[in-house]
């Protein structure tokens, strides 16, 4: 392509009106090194994908780029470890550590079920789900290490965090493993979605509930609260952010690999038949969009009688704009570190 023919590319301007600070756990460093120390146990990777985890410090960045490939990640450059901390900044020690533990999960996950076929998939969830449910009774020899895995990290979850937690992690972990089998069934049917398709299956592969959801380790919201029309759509600005940030700036890497098929540029691109300056165009209007739906039903959280739990509301909603921040920083690294073809 001759340097007449390249058109400007534009991409969302994700802290347009942005109010929320960058804010560093002071306990993350620590966090960091126990939960990789603590996943290494397992062996769960080659020797050499292991080294590029370590170096790429997937403890904050698995979660928002499922699809990017262990040895194209390992030319991250290594402070990216110090922006996982925006995610749970307000956490105490016990929280952070758990928050990185299932960073580390997530992307075992993700991983190891891009591997397997529908049947393979199905089966590692159901291990996954098992674990949780039941993390007191000791995974079977030989059964896919993801469950031992979960167990622990379960365990660990269980000592500091409320019933009210646990009772809705499990059910939005549910909701993601049963995702990431319809991911698996689509890679192994060849299935193309429509974009309306695409976002119902990705807002969920994506596991932003799951990780969200740990900010709430130690409250006791009801679930009444947590259903509010205002929360629900500041978790679902959220989310459809973080995939609108991860699918663009991985788009490069996985076009090139083959492996688009579940990215909303290739999708945009082949639905609506527009070129990549024009459907990153019509990306960044979508996220304008949300961005304004965000603040606008954040100023619309109801506030309550009770003390306490007008101050867990805040606190949670207000880790909402943490994680945008957190995505914000982090996809610009990510996208600055990562070599880039003749598109870019």
């Amino acid at each position: 392509m001759s340097t007449n023919s390249l058109q400007p590319i534009h991409f969302p301007d994700m802290l347009r009106n942005w109010r929320w600070p960058r804010r560093l756990n002071p306990h993350f460093t620590v966090c960091k090194e126990e939960s990789e120390t603590w996943l290494e146990t397992f062996e769960p990777f080659s020797p050499k994908a292991q080294k590029a985890f370590n170096l790429c410090d997937f403890s904050a960045y698995r979660s928002f780029w499922p699809t990017l490939s262990l040895h194209k990640s390992r030319r991250l450059i290594t402070s990216l470890d110090l922006l996982a901390s925006l995610v749970y900044s307000d956490l105490s020690k016990d929280g952070c550590r758990v928050g990185c533990d299932l960073m580390n999960l997530f992307f075992l996950i993700d991983e190891h079920f891009d591997l397997v076929d529908t049947h393979g998939a199905r089966s590692r969830a159901d291990i996954v789900m098992d674990a949780l449910r039941n993390p007191h009774i000791p995974c079977r020899d030989g059964e896919w290490v993801g469950g031992e895995v979960t167990r622990q990290f379960w365990l660990n979850a269980m000592r500091i965090s409320t019933r009210t937690f646990q009772c809705r992690f499990i059910d939005e972990f549910q909701i993601y493993l049963d995702s990431m089998v319809q991911k698996a069934q689509d890679r192994t049917e060849n299935h193309n979605r429509s974009i309306d398709e695409y976002f119902e299956v990705r807002r969920v592969t994506i596991g932003v509930k799951a990780a969200v959801i740990i900010n709430e380790i130690e409250m006791n919201i009801p679930e009444a609260v947590m259903q509010n029309e205002h929360i629900v759509t500041l978790i679902g600005a959220v989310t459809d952010m973080i995939l609108i940030a991860n699918d663009v700036y991985s788009y490069n890497v996985e076009q090139a690999r083959g492996d688009d098929r579940h990215n909303l540029v290739a999708i945009v691109m082949r639905t609506e038949d527009l070129n990549l300056v024009d459907t990153l165009d019509w990306i960044s209007s979508l996220h304008d969009q949300l961005v304004e739906k965000f603040l606008d039903a954040f100023h619309q959280v109801p506030h309550y009688n009770d003390p306490e739990l007008n101050r867990q509301v805040a606190e949670f909603t207000d880790g909402l704009g943490n994680w945008v921040m957190l995505l914000v920083c982090s996809t610009r690294l990510l996208f600055n570190n990562i070599p880039t073809g003749p598109w870019l």
